[in-house]
């Protein structure tokens, strides 16, 4: 089981993620954008720098849904790889059984 603070720290960039989401777009479209001015883009890569650190999705981490285990996480079913080893085992995974050859 993960630290309860590392957690609930992920809820909250994920939150300022989806509140900045389109504002982080239109910025990063003028700074990549050929046609724009120079002064333009070093505007908005201004602007880009003053919006908070955690809204930008890199500092996101991917965590296990059950445990919010950070580390050995399977993106297609959102769970860590002793839980999903788990779920498996119990058959709750339609598709999925352990390899055996």
């Amino acid at each position: 089981m993960a630290k309860t603070s590392m957690v609930e720290r992920d809820i909250k960039r994920a939150k300022l993620v989806a509140k900045y989401a389109e504002k982080r777009a239109a910025l990063k479209k003028i700074v990549l954008s050929p046609e724009s001015s120079y002064e333009e883009k070093m505007e908005a890569q201004a602007k880009l720098q003053k919006l908070p650190r955690d809204s930008s999705p890199v500092r996101q981490r991917n965590r296990c849904a059950l445990t919010g285990r950070p580390r050995g996480v399977y993106r297609k079913f959102g769970l860590g790889r002793n839980k999903l080893r788990e779920a498996t085992m119990s058959g709750n995974v339609p598709g999925l059984r352990k390899a055996s050859w």
